[in-house]
């Protein structure tokens, strides 16, 4: 316990120095500062467009000006945008020991292998619930200055509660790519392969069979595409087997890193 207790505290040391946090604290105060703009000319698309937001012709169909809608919104981009940002805090917490040489000093000390995997992804995963628990935080200070309807505690609960699932599964899906970060030695792989999976999962939920495609599965229940589409049992079977497949997979190969080198 000694050794785990002492990697989470280096592992923190490191995100704490390093410009990540604030990258991806940033990306998600983005979305939801869009998602504030969105409110504001849902509510009042007149005033939108005298303003020069919103063109004469366009108009938004996400919903109303409403608490569900905006926290939704915020849930939705959890499934769909927390991918690529979840899954490069994971490929940086396992590729910068490769970027930056220092996986040879890692391997020669004196703790557990299974020790620093553990606290690689008890603080990446830690991280990842902090930025969903600061966009939740973000999401009700939009509905508190825009006044939206139906602020009750029962609104607020479940759409922050639904924002927390869905980063918990996402969380599980980037789990694959710790692991091609380790196996591929660096950053480049993982990004390309975040890219894709965010791409097939798209498609692949367009094509209408999203719910058993693990990386369509958060977007999904989120409420991306509408309650008749959300997922069942076996699309959230499938991403907790994803999400427990990469992290014994990641333990193994640090495990045997010598001998692959």
């Amino acid at each position: 316990m000694g050794d785990f207790t002492a990697a989470v505290r280096v592992e923190l040391l490191k995100l704490r120095r390093s410009r990540t946090g604030w990258i991806t604290a940033l990306a998600f105060g983005l979305v939801a500062l869009v998602d504030a703009l969105f409110m504001v000319i849902l509510k009042d698309p007149a005033a939108a467009r005298s303003w020069g937001l919103l063109g004469a012709k366009a108009q938004l169909s996400i919903g109303v000006a409403d608490t569900p809608t905006a926290l939704g919104f915020l849930a939705e981009a959890t499934g769909i945008g927390g991918l690529f940002v979840f899954g490069l805090v994971f490929v940086w917490v396992f590729g910068r020991e490769f970027a930056d040489r220092t996986v040879k000093d890692l391997l020669a000390l004196p703790v557990p292998r299974a020790a620093i995997v553990a606290a690689k992804f008890t603080v990446a995963t830690a991280w990842c619930l902090v930025l969903a628990a600061w966009t939740g935080a973000l999401g009700v200070g939009v509905v508190t200055a825009l006044r939206l309807p139906g602020a009750g505690a029962d609104a607020l609960g479940h759409g922050l509660l639904r924002l927390l699932l869905t980063a918990i599964m996402t969380i599980a899906l980037v789990a694959p790519f710790a692991l091609l970060a380790s196996v591929a030695r660096g950053y480049l792989a993982p990004v390309g392969a975040i890219l894709l999976a965010t791409f097939l999962g798209q498609i692949i939920a367009a094509l209408g069979y999203g719910a058993y495609f693990p990386r369509a599965v958060p977007a999904l229940y989120a409420g991306i595409a509408g309650v008749q589409t959300r997922p069942g049992p076996i699309g959230y079977l499938l991403v907790a087997l994803v999400g427990l497949a990469a992290a014994l997979g990641t333990g193994s190969w640090w495990r045997h890193a010598d001998q692959t080198r």
